[in-house]
């Protein structure tokens, strides 16, 4: 245990302030500062509300992660960050937040992808990942299908969304129904008391020429949001629970179906979902019941950690000091677009001499 890597790492890809440390696979602390009450009242999140909750929260919260850990800053091996994709000016507090961590403590910095911190994040979970592993991601902004033969240097896009993803599908279909935001967690309670056979929704890119690994929920969306209409003209009541059910049975059918077929065409027989919508509870129901059925063992970490969270990005930073992978340098910038092949963003070597003079008195010490 001692001589593994600990490692903070700091999340703000989004509307969560997420500070977790890990030593090795072993997670020691992961605390979360959420703003997302702040932009329930929008409908969505705010990118400017959602930079400034990080701000506020980004102290405060490492000093809980360091105190829930039992560690002291300068016990770490290094500072893992959220370096993209995401929402521009939240990541950049992340960064600039752990540049300046990293510099004061004379300890190397990594910039590391959030895709890939979300399956790394199931290491804490289940130990290491096999090589190769299929993960399955969805969240509020990514449907995607990765094949990764090594976390920290090889992640192979094989489908993503075209349009909307699964979890923007969820959150605009709440909206419709007025049932507030995020809409992924009340449609799944809503959902267990209706009949996902009730009514019958389009399964999008599913046909014999369609991309079979790409999503599509765009169209699914626009069904679902015609149907409730159609129903309020005509001045009947809308059944919500069966609504519920019978888009998230279209929507977890989709995705399942294609990550079970990718795992057959390429051989791997382990799947990995991790992402906001893997904490819906039918999603890893079907999945589980499809991966039996083909003889593929299904990882799914626990609720908590598919959320957007510090831990996921201090479990890659640590497999990246495992692996002597090269830290980040210190001009390092966000990158809202940054694709998922660039697992992180290296540069050159930190000059650790000068850096522990600047470190000296520094307040975590």
């Amino acid at each position: 245990m001692a001589d593994e890597p600990l490692v903070l790492g700091i999340e703000t890809s989004c509307d969560e302030t997420g500070v977790g440390i890990v030593r090795g696979h072993t997670l020691l602390a992961d605390a979360v500062a959420s703003s997302v009450d702040e932009h329930a009242r929008f409908g969505g999140v705010v990118p400017e509300v959602a930079s400034r909750a990080h701000l506020e929260a980004m102290v405060p919260t490492i000093e809980r992660a360091l105190k829930d850990a039992g560690v002291a800053a300068s016990d770490l091996d290094g500072i893992s960050v959220t370096a993209g994709p995401g929402l521009a000016g939240a990541l950049l507090v992340g960064v600039s937040a752990a540049k300046a961590f990293a510099y004061a403590l004379g300890k190397p910095l990594y910039g590391v992808n959030h895709l890939a911190s979300h399956i790394c994040v199931d290491q804490l979970e289940h130990g290491p990942l096999p090589e190769p592993t299929m993960a399955l991601l969805v969240s509020g902004g990514h449907s995607s299908l990765l094949l990764s033969s090594d976390i920290t240097s090889d992640v192979r896009p094989l489908g993503a969304t075209i349009d909307d993803a699964a979890g923007e599908a969820f959150d605009k279909i709440a909206r419709v129904l007025n049932l507030g935001f995020p809409g992924g967690p009340v449609i799944d309670r809503y959902a267990k008391e209706g009949d996902p056979k009730a009514i019958t929704f389009p399964r999008g890119l599913t046909g014999p020429r369609d991309p079979a690994y790409d999503f599509s929920f765009s169209g699914l969306k626009t069904s679902v949001a015609r149907w409730i209409e159609a129903k309020r003209a005509a001045g009947e009541d809308v059944p919500v629970r069966d609504v519920s059910a019978s888009f998230q049975e279209a929507v977890v059918d989709v995705l399942t179906r294609k990550a079970v077929r990718a795992c057959k065409d390429e051989g791997v027989d382990h799947l990995m979902i991790g992402g906001g919508v893997a904490a819906n509870s039918r999603l890893r129901t079907l999945a589980q019941e499809r991966c039996e059925a083909a003889g593929i063992r299904l990882r799914v970490p626990r609720p908590k950690l598919c959320t957007d969270n510090g831990a996921m990005v201090a479990a890659l930073g640590a497999e990246m000091v495992a692996r002597n992978r090269s830290a980040s340098a210190w001009d390092l910038s966000a990158d809202s677009s940054l694709p998922v092949t660039e697992t992180h963003v290296p540069g050159q070597t930190h000059d650790h001499d000068h850096v522990h003079e600047v470190a000296k008195d520094n307040l975590y010490s």
